[in-house]
């Protein structure tokens, strides 16, 4: 019998199959790429002038499990939440000296109030000073609104159940002075209270802390204007290392944690002035300067002023001021009780801001 043989490929075709199958090889063997590292949310602010006075508002629709629909000052200046009880707790637990715990605690709709009481103060340094009263309390919180917005897990925040302007010896009506501190530390009210945007759980590469935006002239409106994107949550690597920012490391202090007030140098009017600064959202106006050589208790800056700073990290600013923007007091820290000079919020119209909580560090940008 005659044996068959299987006729052979053609040179060409095997040429071609062993490259195709080495091409195939090649392909398998590449590692996949790591998703980009990215930011953990971002979400939008309100900006808001009311004659010289400008603020900027983040909104808190849910306390537990209560909807509400109030605007907080977003603070650079300030550590901690705070938040008015009315509408959010019964009527029957706000009296006028206080919120009715029966023993150590009492929960309500999720939110978990304490028995531990406490004041927190803002304002001073030539400015009137309000002061609120109230309980440490614990819950949940909705950030944003349905431009977009991030629930935190259940964090510690200050409900207060009256604000005092002090100053002017006036009780504030409700919710007109609730708070978002997103300063570093804690809180002078309670040091079991950090900032609200400190206790997320991050993604791995991610550190905890945000990057605010500069601030848009434009849009402070006497209605209220939405800026998307301003306040980004979470820092990325770049972000830290390769976005700009020039870093400040913070010094601890045994009461109130790691502080926000930076070492500088001011010159206005050909004066230096050795300086602790405070970069502060929550001042709506007027920038003090502190000097004890000053001519005066008060000073007020003229128009046409030119004022700059430089940080012991190399970060430098300067303005000038007008009639409505950079207004500016010179005062003496043995007559306003306070040394720090205190940035307004029309620093923010020219730079960016950032806060890594998990390092201890503030970064300052020009744009």
């Amino acid at each position: 019998m005659r044996k068959s043989y299987p006729r052979c490929l053609p040179l060409s075709l095997i040429i071609l199959y062993l490259l195709l199958f080495v091409a195939a090889c090649k392909k398998d063997k590449t590692a996949p790429q790591p998703p980009p590292i990215t930011n953990y949310a971002k979400l939008g602010l309100y900006e808001l002038i009311s004659t010289t006075n400008r603020r900027v508002f983040i909104p808190i629709t849910k306390i537990g499990t209560v909807s509400i629909n109030y605007a907080s000052i977003f603070d650079t200046g300030s550590t901690g939440m705070t938040i008015d009880a009315t509408n959010i707790l019964p009527a029957s637990m706000i009296t006028s000296s206080g919120i009715i715990v029966p023993g150590d605690s009492v929960v309500y709709n999720g939110i978990t109030v304490t028995s531990q009481q406490s004041t927190i103060s803002y304002g001073g340094a030539g400015g009137s000073i309000t002061t609120e009263y109230g309980n440490l309390a614990y819950a949940p919180v909705t950030i944003g609104d349905a431009n977009g917005n991030i629930t935190t897990g259940r964090i510690p925040i200050f409900l207060y159940y009256k604000a005092q302007d002090v100053t002017n010896n006036k009780t504030l009506i409700a919710h007109s002075n609730d708070v978002f501190g997103v300063g570093p530390g804690t809180s002078f009210a309670s040091s079991a209270i950090g900032s609200p945007l400190s206790y997320f759980t991050l993604p791995t590469s991610v550190t905890s802390g945000f990057r605010l935006g500069m601030f848009q002239t434009a849009s402070f409106t006497t209605g209220g204007t939405y800026v998307p994107g301003l306040l980004v949550i979470g820092l990325t690597p770049d972000d830290l290392n390769s976005s700009g920012f020039i870093m400040h490391n913070l010094n601890y202090y045994s009461q109130g944690g790691y502080s926000p007030n930076i070492p500088a140098t001011i010159n206005y009017n050909g004066t230096d002035v050795s300086a602790l600064l405070l970069f502060d959202t929550g001042n709506p106006s007027v920038t003090f300067v502190e000097n004890e050589a000053a001519s005066a208790n008060t000073l007020t800056l003229p128009a046409n002023t030119i004022v700059s700073l430089t940080t012991s990290s190399g970060f430098t600013y300067q303005y000038t001021t007008t009639s409505n923007y950079n207004l500016t007091q010179v005062l003496r820290p043995s007559y306003s009780g306070d040394p720090r000079s205190i940035f307004s919020i029309d620093f923010f119209l020219s730079n960016e801001y950032l806060m890594d909580y998990q390092n201890h560090r503030i970064g300052l940008k020009n744009n």
